[in-house]
């Protein structure tokens, strides 16, 4: 069930997709911590890294817990990428990924994410330029294409893989759908059958049957997992038995589920400190109470706390009453 990314193998090919703003430290530990094959950054942008800002630094900072751990980078001139890889090369990076699929209007604009797929010149320019800069295992994140009348991602598949890309993701959508209509996984398939290197199916996976019905249409050897696992660390996990074992594993029961939350937050309390901890876990606290009754006023009260204390208190009372 395991794959190979250059001379890394992975025991399960079930990943933790990079997602700006979530995939941080305490989140990419815990995941990693509940079982899962890999865990990937949040998206560095190359010249903030090479800059050595404060932000990338942080952003690209890792911890033993998560080995083998991949640090995705963005950027649109090749000597920087390749400088960028290089540094994070140096602070222990497992595995570079270079981002080619964000569709942010920020990113795109700036020529970068998936603004590459459409020039395949400069695209394969930054790749080999990446590839030749490190030692370690270089893979590539992308969509289906720029539109629907230029779903490339075949194509530039196998340019990555001839300039020695190791593991090639697609996210089943063009940049131009950002985040609506339905992943297309049918597609996948075609990149699956242009090259020889493992492809990695992403999008749409937020169930067990997902996960499995994603492998079958695609033909992919493994999936990434992100907006799936919001408020579920814990669901990487339970995708990795079902397609191993056809197991089903429930959700934790809810004194677990509290447990995991706490200790969520006090990874983030340490890791940025009070005031950014408290602000940056009230999302993944809303995210964990979700589909949990009176969830909605729960939210809100945390939206309002502002301290640690105040925020455990809540915590508990919102979810030991349920416990009975």
């Amino acid at each position: 069930m395991g794959i190979c990314i250059g001379s890394i193998q992975l025991d399960n090919p079930v990943i933790l997709a990079p997602m700006s703003g979530v995939t941080d430290m305490p989140f990419r530990r815990l995941v990693k911590r509940l079982g899962v094959g890999m865990v990937v950054s949040e998206m560095i942008a190359s010249e903030a890294m090479i800059r050595e800002t404060r932000q990338s630094m942080k952003m690209a900072q890792k911890s033993s817990e998560e080995s083998p751990m991949a640090v995705q980078l963005a950027g649109c001139e090749p000597k920087v990428m390749a400088k960028a890889a290089q540094l994070n090369e140096e602070m222990g990076a497992h595995i570079i990924d270079i981002n080619m699929g964000c569709p942010v209007k920020k990113v795109v604009n700036g020529h970068a994410g998936s603004a590459l797929m459409r020039d395949e010149q400069k695209a394969s320019a930054i790749i080999s330029a990446t590839v030749n800069a490190v030692k370690v295992p270089v893979t590539l994140k992308m969509r289906t294409g720029w539109d629907d009348n230029s779903r490339n991602a075949p194509r530039l598949a196998k340019i990555a893989e001839d300039c020695g890309v190791k593991m090639i993701t697609v996210h089943g959508r063009t940049r131009c759908q950002l985040y609506n209509g339905r992943s297309d996984w049918q597609f996948i398939s075609q990149v699956k059958k242009a090259v020889n290197i493992p492809v990695i199916a992403n999008g749409d996976i937020t169930t067990l049957e997902d996960a499995k019905k994603v492998l079958e249409i695609s033909g992919a050897d493994g999936v990434m997992i992100g907006r799936g696992a919001y408020g579920r660390p814990w669901f990487l996990n339970q995708v990795i038995n079902y397609l191993k074992n056809n197991r089903r594993f429930s959700d934790p029961p809810l004194d677990e589920q509290m447990g995991l939350v706490l200790e969520h937050l006090e990874d983030m309390l340490i890791y940025y400190g009070e005031y950014a901890g408290i602000r940056i876990a009230r999302k993944h606290i809303g995210w964990y109470s979700k589909g949990l009754s009176e969830s909605s006023e729960f939210r809100v009260s945390i939206n309002r706390a502002e301290n640690h204390l105040e925020m455990k208190r809540l915590i508990e009372a919102f979810y030991k009453p349920k416990m009975n």
